[in-house]
């Protein structure tokens, strides 16, 4: 079995060398190719990728922007391996990544995989309590965190892997963005393929985005929920509402004030002070205890309020997904 690693970037060269760097100290005694596929950049990792050209054997790819689900499908039609592994730009990798992957597929194969995510110490404080409150069990069930909790794993594509067999019969990745990766998880079950968390093989994520590009991300998390909920409604769950009735509960709240309610409010109280001590204890920081309610904030009213919108639009008023919101769709 032969690993090719998938790797779309735009406009991060200084990310690149941090991950090939991470890649350079693999202990994975195998040969494995590198296929790093620049996605019409403005300022291109050529010169980053060439100091690399001795200690791995990557290839070089610049084509015309095209968005992320497409690079990784073209990257994918090059390479040269029998399993392709899908990293983003801002991810770094610990070194026995692959060795943990190649274990879990021997022990029991899967044409499709995800891990989970974690922080290193040397992150900042916000991307600490940004990766907090998209792993935390508190959030979001611990999903991307590690959790086993659900029937179906839906891998994301910063840290993926997908066999070519699975790969051409699904021909990859749509032109939606974000929401590309469970809409391949799911065509892939309906193709009879199998998906499932490899728990021991994390990436440390480290989502080089400030308080409003997480808030703009999360919100169009929220709105390719929906727009998936109308393709495959079969797969549809009462837990994708949860954002929006979290962010409408708390509006109740405070309108019960007014008739001198205040339990639903006090309820929310509670679990923004569990929220800041267990981030507090876990990160040994009362800091990123208090820029994890932040994030978790955030991170509910945009999700809550694009999945809302999208739900209203989509769902509702029947409007086609490409029309409602066409900057979540890429041409191609």
């Amino acid at each position: 079995m032969i690993f090719s690693l998938i790797i779309p970037v735009y406009n991060r060269p200084d990310e690149v060398d941090e991950l090939l760097e991470s890649l350079s100290k693999s202990d994975y005694n195998e040969a494995f190719e590198i296929v790093l596929v620049e996605d019409g950049s403005s300022i291109p990792c050529r010169d980053v990728v060439m100091n690399y050209q001795g200690k791995l054997n990557i290839s070089y790819y610049f084509k015309e922007n095209s968005g992320p689900g497409d690079s990784r499908n073209f990257g994918m039609q090059r390479a040269r391996g029998d399993y392709f592994i899908i990293f983003d730009s801002d991810c770094i990798i610990p070194s026995q990544y692959l060795s943990e992957v190649r274990k879990e597929l021997d022990e029991k194969y899967v044409d499709c995989f995800g891990g989970p995510d974690k922080a290193l110490d040397s992150f900042s404080d916000i991307q600490k309590a940004i990766n907090f409150a998209m792993t935390s069990f508190l959030t979001t069930g611990g999903i991307r965190g590690g959790s086993e909790k659900i029937n179906k794993f839906q891998p994301r594509s910063f840290n993926m892997g997908i066999s070519r067999k699975a790969f051409e019969a699904s021909r990859g990745f749509g032109n939606i963005h974000p929401g590309e990766d469970p809409d391949l998880s799911i065509r892939l079950w309906n193709l009879g393929f199998e998906t499932r968390l490899f728990k021991e093989a994390y990436v440390y994520h480290k989502r080089r985005i400030d308080w409003e590009k997480f808030s703009i991300q999360v919100n169009k998390f929220g709105i390719a929920r929906p727009i998936l909920n109308s393709w495959y409604p079969e797969h549809n769950k009462l837990t994708f509402f949860f954002p929006t009735l979290f962010i409408l509960g708390l509006l109740l709240a405070f309108l019960l004030l007014i008739f001198n309610i205040d339990i639903l409010l006090q309820l929310y109280f509670v679990y923004f002070v569990i929220i800041f001590l267990t981030a507090s204890i876990q990160n040994k920081s009362i800091k990123i205890g208090y820029l994890s309610v932040i994030a978790v904030w955030k991170q509910f009213y945009g999700y809550g309020t694009g999945f809302l919108k999208s739900f209203v639009k989509v769902i509702l008023l029947k409007k086609k997904p490409q029309e409602a919101f066409p900057r979540m769709f890429f041409k191609l």
